[in-house]
């Protein structure tokens, strides 16, 4: 009996192989939008992994991450920190009053600043510490009553108040659009709010639709099962 041919076992993909994919088409994207794709920045989105995971991608060059929780970020970020200098590491998840001495201390971009409480909050702890992380606005572009994030028809308001009230500088817009919406009108309506308070920074877009929110003006999309796999 004529032995069976061997086929060749199927290569399991890596966090390496998704994250080139990822980088490939953030540069389709770009260019099919007309635009340099050196102007969108990668935020891989490392929550809930660990050090071993995040470590290649790292190694691959990435340098800016993503992370939604502050105390999970201290227990794993400081040693990885320590031996990649040069890292940025974000605050993407909501951010409660009594974290934000370490978010301030820690963090080098806060992305969720979202009530007048949190920006009152915020400029204590940078007067404080001298240590000044980029600040973004979350806009609940979906009004969604269970997300966080400044409605919409209250943004101008508060970037407004945030800059002289509190003195802050907010250099960006960060949105989640709801998930059963089409993206598109949520990413179309943060760039409108940035562009009428002089804003450039857009983070929008993730894994199901950061070419979408390219081509509607995002300068970061943040990313993390399609790079890290699902959790």
């Amino acid at each position: 009996m004529k032995a069976k041919a061997l086929q060749p076992s199927k290569k399991t993909e890596t966090s390496l192989d998704r994250l080139a994919a990822v980088r490939t088409r953030i540069a389709r994207a770009a260019r099919d939008a007309g635009r340099d794709p050196q102007e969108v920045t990668l935020v891989c989105v490392s929550k809930t992994f660990g050090a071993a995971d995040i470590t290649p991608v790292i190694e691959a060059g990435e340098r800016v991450f993503g992370e939604n929780r502050v105390q999970e970020a201290l227990e794993k970020w400081p040693p990885l920190k320590a031996g990649h200098p040069g890292l940025e590491l974000h605050l993407i998840g909501p951010l409660q009053s009594n974290k934000a001495h370490e978010a301030v201390s820690f963090f080098d971009v806060i992305e969720t600043v979202d009530r007048d409480k949190i920006a009152k909050t915020l400029a204590s702890e940078i007067q404080k510490t001298a240590r000044h992380p980029r600040l973004y606005v979350q806009v609940n572009t979906g009004a969604e009553p269970q997300k966080a994030g400044i409605p919409p028809q209250e943004a101008d308001r508060f970037i407004a108040s945030c800059r002289t009230d509190y003195g802050l500088e907010i250099s960006g817009l960060m949105c989640i659009p709801p998930v059963d919406d089409q993206a598109s009108p949520h990413f179309a309506l943060l760039n409108l709010i940035a562009k009428r308070n002089g804003i450039w920074v857009l983070s929008m877009g993730m894994s199901s639709d950061f070419e979408l929110a390219i081509q509607l003006g995002a300068t970061q999309v943040r990313v993390g099962s399609a790079i890290f796999g699902h959790r």
